[in-house]
């Protein structure tokens, strides 16, 4: 390594400056008191590396002069034989979210997301749910800066509609917000609802809608109803029925739910993304043994980490670091990926996630898994 290798420069604390808000910036957002600060060293040369370094070193110490960002930097002497009294940069000090964020490249971002962030704790802050709005912040940081001008505002109309009406019983297409309609829900449906469990207190928006049917199959022939195996019910009717199975699967892709051979005392549930937490209001799939199969991502995880929130007896199968080892072939990455913390992973789960991330938010479809190297571990888990 060269002498001035070693010396940082203003490109390398830029890039200390991305990193730093790329992990923390969405603590920030949702904590206005926090003060973050990136002190780093320059590691300037002796006089020997100075030497070694040629004119690199005195170039080196007048880019410190105007680093191109804003930053305390602090200078001391030396005093060289050969080369004379020195004064060299030794520490370049950044103060405050908005200073790191300009040093960052990233200052258009985080005063759209600071601004969001404070607009949310301005309306929703000092109803006794301050911490739990800060975390919906800061889970939810890149959707809440991935919203555009008129979907921000469109949000704020259905949290200020949902306060006043929490249990309003109207249909999505009654309510008197102009430009909401079932698809931008959908599309937003967890920052949304997420948020709206701050603003009200409870979960979902108080609105009536038609039906939200469940998929199933029944893969025992001696639990099906007259001997259909094929079902989709909504959850109040689905209810009704008490199967009693040793084992229920959830799974995220539908072909691969139709895919499933008769096994005994099982049942085939299409869990449906994150829309799987109203599998919990079925009494008999909330207490049963789950064996839940989602994408081998982020999402996936998420999803997992959802129905184990609701339901006590869930399992995972075919999202381990196996299954990513026999698909390397397969393996594509995630556009958006999830980035919100889960609690409920096993240890094994949370390194299959973190090598998915920690290798550029890979991504394995469930539907890519191959079917024999599949089947093979689903019945292992009856």
């Amino acid at each position: 390594m060269s002498a001035a290798r070693s010396m940082l420069g203003p490109s390398e604390v830029r890039a200390a400056a991305a990193a730093k808000y790329a992990r923390e910036a969405r603590t920030w957002a949702s904590d206005p008191t926090a003060s973050p600060r990136l002190d780093v060293l320059l590691h300037p040369p002796t006089q020997a590396t100075a030497l070694r370094a040629g004119a690199e070193a005195p170039a080196w110490a007048r880019s410190w002069r105007d680093p191109g960002f804003a930053a305390d930097v602090l200078w001391e002497p030396r005093s060289w034989a050969s080369l004379g009294p020195q004064q060299v940069p030794v520490r370049c000090v950044i103060d405050g979210a908005e200073v790191i964020a300009a040093a960052a490249g990233k200052i258009s971002e985080w005063q759209l997301l600071r601004d969001r962030a404070d607009t949310l704790r301005e309306r929703w802050a000092g109803r006794g749910a301050d911490d739990a709005l800060a975390s919906v912040i800061r889970t939810e940081a890149p959707r809440l800066v991935g919203l555009t001008p008129l979907d921000f505002e469109l949000l704020l109309g259905v949290l200020e509609w949902v306060a006043a009406h929490p249990a309003s019983g109207l249909y999505l297409r009654q309510l008197p917000i102009h430009g909401i309609h079932t698809k931008w829900i959908e599309s937003h449906r967890r920052l949304v609802f997420a948020l709206a469990e701050v603003v009200t207190g409870q979960r979902g928006l108080g609105l009536n809608s038609s039906p939200s049917l469940i998929r199933l199959r029944v893969l025992d022939p001696l639990l099906r109803p007259s001997g259909i195996s094929d079902l989709a019910l909504p959850a109040a009717d689905l209810a009704t029925w008490a199967p009693m199975p040793t084992t229920v699967f959830v799974f995220e892709n539908l072909e691969t739910v139709l895919a499933m051979p008769d096994v005994p005392g099982a049942v085939v549930v299409h869990g449906s993304g994150y829309a799987v937490d109203r599998l919990a209001s079925v009494p008999w799939i909330r207490s049963s043994r789950i064996v839940y199969w989602g994408d081998l991502d982020s999402h996936g995880f998420a999803i997992l980490n959802t129905l184990r929130r609701d339901c006590g007896n869930v399992q995972s199968v075919l999202m381990d670091e196996a299954t990513i080892d026999a698909h390397t072939d397969l393996i594509g990455h995630e556009a958006s990926p999830h980035r919100g913390a889960l609690t409920r992973l096993t240890s094994s789960e949370s390194s299959a996630l973190r090598r998915l991330v920690t290798g550029g938010d890979l991504r394995l479809e469930q539907e890519r898994v191959d079917w024999t190297f599949a089947i093979a571990a689903l019945l292992t888990t009856v």
